[in-house]
């Protein structure tokens, strides 16, 4: 598999997506009235071509259409005449803007017109794949990676979008931006460089805010895979309710599409997989067969269709054994975390649904060597434990450090925690991961995770302020905003046997600040700061 150190190849599939010549405005005019009933249009539209979409005035080129979507920090509507004066030669807009003289598309969603214009522009690339969305608040870049992995076992030419990396045609590059699902143009030219680069199905990491802003709203989905959901981006939902439902309007998409008829050998019948053990399990199914799709279950529950039996994790990797209709299976994976064994089983379940091989599928959850930034172990020998994970809200915070807690215990040692909380996203999870270190862990260091324009001290008190509520006081509670000097104190304060987790970066390749990104590698401080101490 490439990385990337070949990046430009990436580039250069992405650049030779991109269509070439001008696409008739009058074309979209009529995609958009079937979508909303109708388009007001203001201005000619007749013989005007467009030959890109975006929605920032600053990427606009003699040609470009522009959408003007109003957001919290601003207004695309403000920005069409600086559009108009860098050659855009139509807009779509959801209020008329005033003496603008080249053709004006006023709909009720432009976010959403945004989408569907992507994807005429680009010509629909998701309706020549079979297209695996992958939603949930945990979860969802292990499942992706070990979906890739079983169908590339399976036969099955697979392109990838998600946070740790972008795939197509078996070339991989790193996402080095703090973004899982892209916005609209970009997505729609990654699935179209697939297509052209021969894969066979796509696998979207599908992330709440990917959904409640539209960016897939025009990506024809096959199957949807469901992880679990616990709190997280309330900043954008407001509530945990909406947060869920804009997870669950994945599953509703499922009605929109049509069975496609088995391309490649492989049937792709709308499927909605979810995990049977967590608590929302039951409005993620209804959801499944409302829609007129079939349902696959996952997890230890009885009644799921891949049931779970026993797991094992003897810090060299799973020994997962479950059950299907097939009767009793078992795998070992190269992955720490028992809950690694769900997202697994959730690609079995995939695999069932798409009539791939068992053993085929087996042999690629088998063969994935690890995830970046999930669960990664740091060994330079030292007498205490690293691990570097993701886990940055309260649920996978709690459950990375329950998984570590007995692993600690085993070897004479306690829990160190290093981590943070990103700013002007939700604030609520703050004092919920303070207290949830504070009741786990013997020193709890606080630090930047992504400031942004937020003051980080203030961040920081916040999660203190969740560790003065637990019920025990850690033997040390240490705000350091410096990750680097962060790191290096919690391995100054270890001791043998120790677990030092350091949660909330994983793969991440910076850390952002309100006037700058510091560029960051989590795995390679850690390993400076072992080197520094002697290992």
């Amino acid at each position: 598999m490439s990385t990337g150190s070949e990046s430009s190849r990436l580039d250069e599939m992405l650049a030779a997506a991109e269509p070439k010549g001008a696409m008739l405005v009058d074309a979209l005019v009529a995609r958009l009235a079937r979508l909303d009933g109708s388009v007001e249009v203001h201005g000619t539209t007749r013989g005007v071509g467009v030959r890109g979409v975006t929605n920032d005035s600053r990427e606009v080129h003699p040609g470009s259409l522009f959408v003007a979507i109003p957001g919290v920090h601003a207004d695309g509507h403000a920005f069409v005449e600086a559009a108009v004066r860098a050659g855009a030669t139509a807009v779509i807009v959801e209020s008329p803007v005033p003496a603008v003289n080249i053709p004006q598309l006023i709909v009720t969603s432009a976010r959403r017109a945004f989408a569907e214009a992507a994807a005429w522009r680009y010509g629909d690339p998701s309706r020549e794949l079979g297209v695996i969305g992958i939603t949930g608040t945990d979860g969802k870049t292990t499942t992706s990676l070990m979906a890739a992995a079983a169908l590339a076992s399976a036969g099955i030419s697979t392109g990838l979008v998600g946070t740790v990396a972008t795939q197509i045609g078996g070339v991989r590059e790193a996402n080095a931006i703090h973004s899982t699902t892209p916005e609209a143009p970009v997505l729609q030219r990654a699935l179209r460089a697939m297509v052209r680069a021969g894969d066979q199905a796509a696998i979207v990491e599908t992330t709440s805010h990917g959904l409640a802003l539209d960016r897939v709203a025009a990506v024809d989905y096959d199957i949807a895979v469901f992880t679990n959901l616990t709190h997280e981006h309330l900043e954008l939902h407001g509530s945990f309710a909406a947060y869920r439902d804009a997870k669950r309007s994945l599953f509703d998409r499922l009605a929109l599409e049509q069975t496609r008829p088995a391309r490649f050998g492989v049937a792709w019948p709308r499927t909605g997989i979810v995990n049977a053990d967590d608590p929302s399990a039951a409005v993620f199914m209804a959801a499944t067969a409302a829609a007129g799709a079939q349902v696959l279950t996952y997890g230890r529950a009885a009644d799921a269709d891949v049931r779970l039996t026993a797991v094992e994790d003897d810090r060299h990797g799973l020994q997962v054994a479950y059950m299907t209709g097939d009767g009793p299976a078992s795998m070992r994976l190269h992955l720490a975390g028992r809950f690694n064994a769900h997202n697994a089983l959730a690609v079995v379940a995939l695999g069932r649904a798409i009539g791939l091989d068992p053993q085929a599928v087996q042999a690629g959850l088998e063969g994935l060597p690890g995830i970046p930034g999930r669960m990664e172990r740091i060994d330079l020998g030292q007498p205490f434990s690293v691990i570097v994970d993701y886990a940055h809200s309260p649920a996978s915070l709690a459950l990375v450090l329950d998984e570590l807690g007995p692993v600690a215990a085993m070897h004479g040692g306690g829990l160190i925690a290093v981590f943070g909380s990103a700013g002007e996203r939700d604030t609520e999870k703050r004092p919920m991961m303070g207290w949830i270190a504070a009741e786990r862990c013997r020193i709890v260091i606080a630090t930047d995770e992504d400031p942004r324009a937020e003051d980080g001290n203030d961040i920081l008190a916040e999660i203190i302020a969740g560790v003065d509520k637990a019920s025990v006081r850690p033997e040390a509670v240490l705000r350091i905003a410096d990750r680097s000097m962060a790191i290096r104190e919690a391995m100054a304060r270890a001791n043998p046997g120790d677990v030092i987790l350091l949660a909330g970066k994983g793969h991440e390749a910076s850390i952002e600040y309100a006037d700058h990104m510091l560029p960051w590698n989590e795995r390679s401080e850690a390993e400076a700061a072992l080197r520094e101490l002697g290992w």
